[in-house]
């Protein structure tokens, strides 16, 4: 947790190498609002609530009624409920209105968060920073307004980026958390399309690309309030050492050259409009020998990448930025929003091939036929939703799981269509296209798709019925004077356990205007105890070393409930007692479950003096239950006797840090006996 003032963690040694004089330069001190804003935080996702876009939601609508089920309907309203980013991908975006297809300005979307806003409870509002001089050199669909000249890079600063930041810094707004996720795959295209890409190789010549960067972090970085998070595209573009490497080296010396530094930048976003999954529940070892040779090496789809996923993404971008001097508080967040890959087709247990090939292609969840497609993709499904420090991903530093770009917006199109908007057709959205990238592969896009950024109806309902988790079903909204139930809290989850106690969060209906507040459940039972803060609540005097279940539900001033949600359980910490030399904690709750199998994850928590060099958990499986793999630990099991050792790189837990693994298993989600932990020091 970073412990520096607002002020030495916004400027750091850039304020006082470069004076205050090189602020002034670039316009900086302009921007900052004329009232204070809260406190800068760590994670601006976290204890927060979300902006949740109506023009979003009423563009869900439209698919509510095309709907053919009542079951999709619900849970398209469900997602009418979930906080998407809004996209600034052109100067007309910021003041909207008919210029922008009838969509508010950026300054009604932050007035619309003020509305949503509740006393005391703060609210990030997304915003993505898009308008980049020859923007996207290395695609067709995505191409923006400005051209690669000295020209745009000047109408980008005082047409878009200062306008923006205009908006940004009005005192109204100081109360809000706003997040941005600025220039999706520019800079990436720097570092492994130059030599392809004329193009690319120009927007790196020139240095406008880098000079726009600068300018859009100096300049929003300035306003307190403001937390940009850097895009650096995913695991499956630039998982390699040697793309990871000089992209880390890019990203560093461009900072640098800013008069901000790193206190300009709140973390990194990876996966933006991308289908890379999160996690491979059944591909978590890219070293394990398969036919002889290691799952990597597989020709077909991981090409010697070892970045399965988003998660081991992540971990090694954190690593690396690190040791390149950046400072230890940067978070990650990823964009969930289409990489769920559910469905039918999902596989629900690890390959017994003997063909590396085919053990992949039988294992991994990801189904498309090579990580390179990206196209409004067949198959394809909503992932996890929206959340703060979503857990079981320590090693990963993850602020937020976020839905960057909205499920049922267009990546593309492939036939041209006149537009004022840069925007051109592209090969690897036509679903005919057999692309060289792709090893001359079809692209497995969806047919008669619009602009990147319109509505895609056909997408959005695809996405729906493949999302994994499955998106849960909503009751219709509950409007001022309507006596009908408010409707249930979503995706509960714990965030945090003691011996004593367990904090939780949910996810929340804005539609729910009539909603006063929350209860919460143990078992069917209310807690009086509980402190509910918003989507959050904290429920003290539990007993240690034991499990329990809890419901949350929302109730309106009129006295009507909704359903409760589903249950989350847990079990509490052991005791510490006297802290002994080989003594650690572990903590166990059910992150996700379904009829026949769940999800769990597992904090192991050193509350000693001295770091471990490694820990130990075991426990007994609960009747009829059976883990089906594993991440970050590796497990013996005999008979019903679980035993858990930490993975290579998570057996060293720091006085009061923690460890986190998960795993999957068949059967009911409750913990079974108690668990043990052991640790060595």
């Amino acid at each position: 947790m970073n412990t520096q003032s607002p002020l030495s963690r916004r400027f750091g040694r850039a304020v006082a190498a470069s004076g205050i004089s090189a602020l002034l330069a670039v316009g900086m001190l302009t921007a900052t609002p004329a009232v204070a804003a809260p406190p800068r935080v760590d994670n601006p996702f976290a204890g927060a609530t979300n902006y949740v876009n109506p023009d979003y939601a009423a563009l869900v609508n439209t698919s509510i009624a095309a709907a053919s089920t009542e079951s999709a309907k619900r849970k398209m309203r469900t997602i009418q409920t979930y906080p998407t980013a809004v996209w600034m991908d052109r100067i007309a975006a910021i003041a909207g209105g008919a210029s922008n297809g009838g969509r508010r300005s950026l300054e009604g979307h932050l007035d619309a968060a003020l509305a949503q806003k509740k006393a005391g409870v703060p609210m990030t509002v997304q915003i993505v920073i898009y308008d980049l001089p020859g923007r996207d050199c290395a695609a067709l669909a995505s191409n923006g307004e400005l051209p690669l000249t000295a020209a745009g890079l000047q109408r980008y600063k005082t047409e878009y980026i200062d306008a923006i930041a205009a908006v940004f810094a009005k005192p109204k707004f100081a109360d809000l958390r706003i997040t941005t996720v600025v220039e999706v795959d520019g800079l990436p295209n720097l570092v492994t399309n130059v030599a392809s890409d004329p193009d690319c190789q120009l927007a790196k010549s020139s240095g406008i690309q880098v000079k726009a960067m600068q300018y859009a972090l100096d300049k929003l970085g300035a306003i307190p309030n403001v937390y940009n998070y850097m895009d650096i595209a995913h695991s499956g573009w630039l998982g390699w050492d040697n793309n990871l490497t000089p992209t880390v080296q890019l990203y560093t010396d461009l900072v640098r050259g800013t008069a901000g530094g790193f206190g300009n930048v709140s973390g990194f976003a990876t996966n933006t409009s991308n289908y890379t999954p999160t996690a491979e529940p059944f591909l978590t070892d890219p070293e394990k020998i398969v036919g002889g040779v290691p799952v990597k090496s597989d020709p077909k789809f991981y090409e010697y990448n070892p970045r399965f996923d988003e998660s081991d993404f992540t971990a090694s971008l954190y690593s690396a930025f690190v040791a390149a001097g950046w400072p230890a508080d940067i978070g990650m967040i990823v964009d969930t929003s289409r990489n769920g890959w559910g469905g039918s087709k999902r596989p629900t247990a690890v390959s017994s091939s003997t063909n590396v090939s085919t053990y992949v292609a039988e294992s991994k969840i990801d189904q498309r036929n090579h990580r390179g497609a990206w196209c409004n993709l067949s198959g394809a499904g909503m992932g996890a939703a929206p959340q703060a420090s979503p857990a079981g991903f320590a090693s990963s530093h993850l602020d937020a799981f976020v839905w960057v770009k909205p499920p049922g917006e267009s990546d593309g199109a492939s036939s041209t269509i006149p537009n004022n908007e840069g925007k051109a057709a592209d090969p690897m959205c036509d679903p005919t296209f057999n692309a060289p990238v792709l090893m001359g592969q079809k692209t497995g896009a969806l047919p008669n798709a619009p602009l990147a950024g319109y509505w895609f109806g056909a997408q959005f309902a695809m996405l729906v019925g493949n999302a994994f988790p499955a998106i849960p079903e909503a009751g219709g909204p509950t409007q001022p004077g309507d006596t009908t139930a408010p409707t249930a809290p979503t995706a509960l989850r714990v965030t945090a356990t003691t011996a004593t106690s367990v904090s939780l969060s949910w996810t929340a209906s804005t539609d729910n205007v009539g909603v006063s507040g929350y209860s919460v459940y143990r078992g069917t039972t209310p807690v009086a105890g509980a402190t509910v803060i918003g989507t959050t609540a904290t429920v003290p005097g539990l007993t240690p070393d034991t499990a329990y279940s809890f419901r949350v539900e929302a109730k309106d001033s009129a006295g009507n409930r909704s359903a409760p949600s589903a249950a989350v359980s847990v079990r509490t910490a052991t005791s510490p007692g006297g802290g002994g030399s080989g003594s650690c904690t572990a903590t166990y709750a059910v992150t996700n479950s379904w009829s026949g199998g769940f999800v769990a994850d597992v904090t192991v928590t050193n509350p000693g003096p001295t770091a471990t060099k490694s820990w130990t958990v075991g426990w007994t499986l609960a009747s009829g239950q059976a883990i089906t793999n594993m991440w970050s630990a590796s497990n013996r099991i005999s008979g019903a006797q679980v035993t858990v050792s930490n993975a290579e790189y998570n057996g060293a837990i720091a006085p009061g840090a923690a460890a986190t693994f998960g795993f999957q298993g068949t059967g009911a989600g409750a913990a079974g006996s108690p668990l043990t932990c052991t640790a060595t020091r």
